[in-house]
């Protein structure tokens, strides 16, 4: 056997030895990935978390907790008695949306949880109800109270100051939309029409 064909013999056994190991090496290495354990939180169920025991007293001075709205959908939103525009115009709006839905607004829970407790007292509350519908709830609490409340339904507040000494609250301005377990359900926008949020509460009062 000349050189020639001595050597190809040896670089031909060497390129079998070397597609023989990395083949070996590639499935052991795919082996370790597939049998790796997932990290924690890497699947997710779908249901977004939003939502939480509190322990708040509403407009009339009654304690309340969120068990205590089992049993009915819950349309739930965030404000302050001395809100210039957002609330009032929010609360007018569910006024409406219960107004338009008959007899069927007595399953629909309303709840307004204030981000101003240091102002909002069950007796300010309560008068500010006044110009909305009366099945609407308001609860308000101590300042940690408010806070945990805040918290658990992922929701946004800052007091931000006034030039004059006196205060106002940045907050969330959605509404939240809760089955009757307490699970979320969605969201009401501010820049939905009427009808869109109709129809949102109506797929709510359904299931």
């Amino acid at each position: 056997m000349n050189l020639g064909a001595t050597r190809w013999i040896l670089w031909s056994a060497l390129a079998v030895l070397f597609l023989v190991l990395g083949t070996a090496t590639g499935l052991r290495v795919l082996q370790g990935l597939s049998s790796q354990p997932r990290p924690l939180g890497s699947t997710s169920s779908g249901v977004a978390e939003i939502g939480g025991e509190f322990s708040l007293v509403d407009h009339e001075g009654q304690p309340r907790t969120w068990s205590d709205f089992r049993g009915k959908p819950v349309a739930l939103f965030f404000g302050f008695s001395n809100c210039p525009d957002i609330c009032p115009t929010t609360l007018g709006k569910l006024t409406v949306l219960l107004d338009n839905l008959g007899p069927q607004a007595d399953d629909l829970q309303v709840l307004l949880i204030t981000g101003d407790p240091k102002r909002d007292t069950p007796e300010r509350l309560n008068a500010y109800l006044q110009s909305f519908d009366p099945r609407i709830v308001a609860l308000t609490g101590t300042e940690g109270e408010v806070e945990k409340a805040f918290s658990a339904f992922k929701a946004y507040r800052a007091i931000v100051p006034l030039e004059n000494g006196d205060y106002t609250i940045d907050h969330s301005a959605g509404v939240y939309l809760f089955d009757r377990e307490g699970g979320f359900f969605g969201t009401l926008d501010a820049h939905e029409t009427t009808e869109v949020q109709r129809q949102k509460i109506e797929r709510l009062l359904a299931i």
